[in-house]
């Protein structure tokens, strides 16, 4: 578990813009993500009957379409205890298998970080 108060405050700033995600559009997961130059990318999972994306995923797509060349962490907010490997993955496919994920649950406490390419 990480403590929260002891995160890097940019790091603190996505798992707060991905709580908010998540709250202000009352869908089940909020992400955020980091890139290389410093901005942010903030969405919530979508369910549509024909398009159905995790929220990581989809702030990942958010930053690549944006001209992102690499990430440098991202932050998912919901009740899963773990990343999908999927969501790990298109982590992974920009930022490295080294980029940091923070898990946070509801509250934005940060439960783990894992790197996208699965090592803890």
């Amino acid at each position: 578990m990480t403590d929260s108060d002891t995160l890097d405050p940019e790091d603190r700033k996505i798992v707060t813009l991905a709580r908010s995600a998540r709250a202000r559009n009352g869908v089940p997961e909020g992400a955020a993500v980091r890139d290389e130059t410093g901005r942010t990318y903030v969405a919530g999972s979508v369910d549509l009957p024909s398009l159905r994306l995790s929220a990581l995923r989809t702030a990942v797509a958010m930053a690549v379409a944006s001209g992102a060349r690499s990430l440098e962490a991202a932050a998912v907010v919901g009740a899963a205890e773990e990343a999908a490997p999927d969501d790990l993955a298109a982590v992974a496919d920009l930022g490295g298998p080294r980029t940091p994920v923070l898990l946070a649950g509801p509250d934005g406490t940060v439960r783990r970080t894992v790197a996208a390419g699965g090592e803890a």
